[in-house]
C-alpha cells in the first residue's frame, strides 16, 4: 500500500469509527461494538467501500491500541491490589478457567470435528477478551468498584494461562517439535512475568528515574517506548503483548508519576483503542457464518451460563452481593482477539475450516451483545436470588 492510500485508510478508519460511535452514543450504546461494526462494514468481507483490502496492513497500528489499553489498565492498579486477594483471588480465577475452558472442551468434543479441533475450541470458548474487558471497565467508570480487582485477577491469570496454553498447543498445531520445546516456551513465559513482577514490587524507584523530568514531551516519548518495548519482548518470549504492556504499566503505576502518566496516556488509549476494535471487525467475515449459526447460538448460550456461574462463585467467595456477581459475570462474558488468533492458527495447521467460520460468528455476536449486556447488570442482578449470597457485605442492590 502506498503512503497516500495508507493515510486515507487510517484516517477513514478513525472517522467512520468516530461517527458511528457518536451516533450510537445518542442511544446510550457503548462504543466497543460500534467500532467493530464499522470495521465489518468497511472491511474486505462486506460489499461496498473497503478502506483496506488486507487487514494486516493496519495490524501494527491496531496492536498499539491493545498495548495502550492494557498499559493504562496497569497504571490504574498496583501489584498489591492484584495480589491482595491472595488465595481467594487465584482460586476465583482458576474456577473461572476450569468452568469456561472445561465447558469449551466439552462443547468442542460435542461438535464431532476431531480432538485437535476440540482443544482449539476449548480456548476459543473459554477465554475472555482482555482488551474488551479493559475498555468496558474504563468506559463504564467501574475501575473503582470493589469487584474490579477480581475481574482484573481473572484476566491476568487468563493471560498467563494463554501463554501456557499456546505453548502446549504448539505440538498440536505443528509449531513446536515436541514436549521439550513446549516446556522451554512455558519456562520463558513464566520467567519473563516473574522478572517484571519483581521489578514492579522492588524496582519501581529505579524505573521512576527514567521518566523523572518536567518536560511532558520527553515523558510521553519515554513511557510509550517502555510500553511498546515491554509488549514486544513479551510477544517474542511467548507471552501476549497485552500482558507485557500491562506489566510495564503496573511497574510505572507504582511510581509517584502514576497520576501524570494516566492523564498523558488517556488520549493515546482512546484513539488507538478505536483502531484496535475497528481492525478486529475487519477480520470477521459475516458471509462465512451462515452454516454455523445454530452452533454459534449454542456456544453463546453456554458462555453466558458459565460466565454468570463464575460470577456468582466469585461473589460468594469474596462476600459480595448480587450486583457484584452480575458485574463480574457479564464483564468477562465477551470473547475476542485470542479466539481469532486461535482460529487462524487452526486454519494454518490444516484443521477443520468450520472452526474459522464458527469463531467469526461467535466472536461477532459476543462483541455486540457482550458490552450491551454489561450495561444491564443491575437488571440481571435483581433476578438472582438473595439467598445465594448469604454472607454478602455492604449490598449495593436492594
Amino acid at each position: 500500500m502506498h503512503l497516500a492510500e495508507a493515510l486515507i485508510a487510517l484516517g477513514g478508519a478513525f472517522l467512520v469509527s468516530g461517527l458511528l460511535g457518536r451516533a450510537g452514543a445518542r442511544f446510550g450504546l457503548p462504543t466497543i461494538p460500534l467500532f467493530m461494526v464499522a470495521g465489518v462494514i468497511f472491511g474486505p468481507h462486506t460489499p461496498g467501500v473497503a478502506l483496506v483490502e488486507n487487514p494486516d496492513e493496519l495490524k501494527l497500528i491496531a496492536s498499539l491500541g491493545l498495548i495502550f489499553l492494557l498499559f493504562y489498565l496497569g497504571l490504574e492498579f498496583s501489584l498489591d491490589q492484584l495480589t491482595g486477594g491472595g488465595k481467594k483471588l487465584f482460586g476465583t480465577a482458576l474456577a473461572y478457567l476450569l468452568l469456561n475452558v472445561g465447558g469449551g472442551l466439552g462443547f468442542g468434543f460435542a461438535l464431532g470435528w476431531g480432538w485437535r479441533e476440540a482443544l482449539v475450541v476449548a480456548g476459543i470458548v473459554g477465554v475472555s477478551s482482555s482488551a474488551i474487558v479493559t475498555k468496558l471497565l474504563v468506559e463504564l467508570k467501574r475501575l473503582g468498584n470493589r469487584e474490579t480487582p477480581v475481574i482484573l485477577g481473572i484476566i491476568v491469570v487468563e493471560d498467563i494461562f494463554l501463554a501456557l496454553y499456546l505453548a502446549l498447543l504448539q505440538p498440536v498445531l505443528g509449531g513446536a517439535s515436541g514436549a521439550a520445546e513446549a516446556a522451554i516456551d512455558i519456562a520463558k513465559a513464566f520467567g519473563f512475568l516473574l522478572v517484571l513482577a519483581l521489578v514492579a514490587r522492588f524496582g519501581a524507584r529505579v524505573v521512576e528515574r527514567l521518566i523523572d523530568t518536567h518536560d511532558e514531551e520527553i515523558v510521553i516519548v519515554l513511557f510509550v517506548g517502555l510500553a511498546i518495548l515491554g509488549a514486544g519482548v513479551a510477544e517474542e518470549l511467548g507471552v501476549s503483548d497485552a500482558i507485557g504492556a500491562f506489566m510495564v504499566g503496573l511497574i510505572l503505576g507504582a511510581t509517584r508519576k502514576a497520576e501524570r502518566l494516566r492523564k498523558l496516556t488517556h488520549p493515546l488509549r482512546d484513539a488507538f483503542g478505536a483502531i484496535f476494535f475497528f481492525h478486529f471487525g475487519m477480520t470477521i467475515d459475516p458471509g462465512a457464518v451462515g452454516g454455523v449459526i445454530p452452533l454459534v447460538a449454542a456456544a453463546v448460550l453456554l458462555t453466558a451460563v458459565l460466565a454468570m456461574t463464575a460470577g456468582i462463585i466469585a461473589a460468594r467467595v469474596h462476600r459480595f452481593g448480587r450486583l457484584e456477581a452480575a458485574n463480574i459475570g457479564l464483564t468477562v462474558f465477551t470473547r475476542g482477539e485470542f479466539s481469532l488468533i486461535l482460529a487462524s492458527l487452526a486454519v494454518a495447521a490444516g484443521l477443520d475450516p468450520r472452526v474459522a467460520a464458527f469463531t467469526a460468528g461467535y466472536v461477532l455476536v459476543l462483541a455486540i451483545i457482550g458490552p450491551l449486556a454489561v450495561t444491564w447488570s443491575a437488571r440481571v442482578a435483581r433476578r438472582l436470588p438473595e439467598r445465594w449470597f448469604p454472607q454478602a457485605t455492604n449490598l449495593t442492590l436492594k
